[in-house]
């Protein structure tokens, strides 16, 4: 009865320290790479809020430490992600696609773990002559985050088919520049520039419709006929699976900051402007943040015409079946296309 007795309090004693180093072997320092603009708001609440913080803390473990790396383009933040200086990218739709293509079938294979918007883009222009994609001519430079790989960058060829025809999508390419999204708003405003296009997200579309000579050429949403996902946030698969808890924080750390901004919009504006200091007032970011074109979402929205366009063009080796081929299976109850 003794031994038996000893043997059970070993038992429970390896157990407990069992449990103790599983949790120990989470990551206690998180890296967050994000990019320029409105559409990034979600991860802004979630820096502001300390949410991450929160539910590392409801997950049993220590409170993370999260760090937030400032990249620009598509290219920068893949790179980041594939090296493991981040545990966590948020780009646009076709670039997770790209990335996640290339890791199939591997030990790291990133998916989307949720999106972080599906507002309207716009496709701006301080040249009086350009009416149409047809009057883009050789003296036309048009600024986007990153060339060939940038969401903007697969919306104008996506854009480019439905103008000039199948097979067309490149048409325009050889005068898209790329360009973080601050930096070309400066050079299309100033007209002092080669820039005579942006293709840009909120709030740097609507600053530059505010300055004189500026126009939209055509948006996201007439090109896919209503909102679309934009950007979201990602990682691999070997982080979830070795970080399940970690990963469920960032999460749920990201649903929570979605219901803030739908139920504090004038909370979440003052967030934006404390956080990115842009040369806007809370007043006009929360109106832009109720403009029926600004949507923020988790769920997957029209990104399977994304998928088809990019594995038609050869952009993709892999087809996806459905957008939940490149969504964790965390949000697979949810509604999505």
């Amino acid at each position: 009865m003794r031994l038996h007795s000893r043997l059970a309090a070993v038992a429970a004693i390896t157990a407990s320290l069992g449990l103790a180093t599983a949790a120990q072997a989470e990551v206690r320092d998180i890296r967050i790479a994000r990019q320029f603009g409105l559409t990034y708001l979600p991860l802004l609440v979630i820096k502001n809020q300390k949410l991450i913080e929160k539910h590392t803390e409801r997950q049993g473990l220590p409170a993370a430490s999260v760090s937030w790396v400032r990249l620009s383009g598509a290219a920068a933040t893949n790179d980041a992600l594939l090296t493991g200086s981040v545990e966590y990218a948020a780009a646009g739709i076709a670039p997770l696609m790209t990335i996640w293509d290339k890791t199939k079938g591997s030990a790291i294979e990133i998916k989307a773990v949720g999106g972080l918007d599906a507002s309207s883009v716009f496709l701006n222009t301080n040249n009086p002559a350009v009416k149409t994609l047809r009057d883009f001519t050789e003296k036309d430079r048009i600024a986007l985050p990153a060339v060939k790989v940038s969401v903007q960058s697969t919306m104008l060829q996506i854009a480019a088919e439905q103008v000039f025809g199948k097979g067309q999508h490149e048409k325009l390419d050889h005068l898209t520049v790329a360009l973080p999204h601050p930096e070309a708003l400066v050079a299309l405003t100033s007209g002092k520039s080669e820039i005579t296009a942006h293709f840009a997200t909120a709030p740097f579309n609507h600053q530059e419709l505010a300055s004189p000579g500026v126009r939209k050429v055509i948006s996201s949403y007439d090109i896919f006929g209503g909102p679309t996902t934009v950007n979201v946030l990602y990682s691999s698969s070997k982080f979830r699976n070795e970080n399940p808890k970690s990963f469920r924080a960032v999460l749920d750390a990201l649903r929570e900051a979605h219901g803030f901004i739908a139920e504090k919009p004038a909370e979440a504006a003052r967030i934006y402007v404390d956080e990115e200091s842009p040369k806007l007032s809370v007043e006009e970011v929360e109106k832009l943040l109720r403009d029926p074109t600004t949507r923020y979402t988790i769920e997957a929205l029209n990104t399977h015409k994304f998928a088809d366009f990019l594995h038609r063009v050869g952009r993709l080796k892999n087809k996806p079946e459905s957008w939940r081929d490149y969504y964790f299976a965390d949000l697979h109850d949810q509604p999505g296309s």
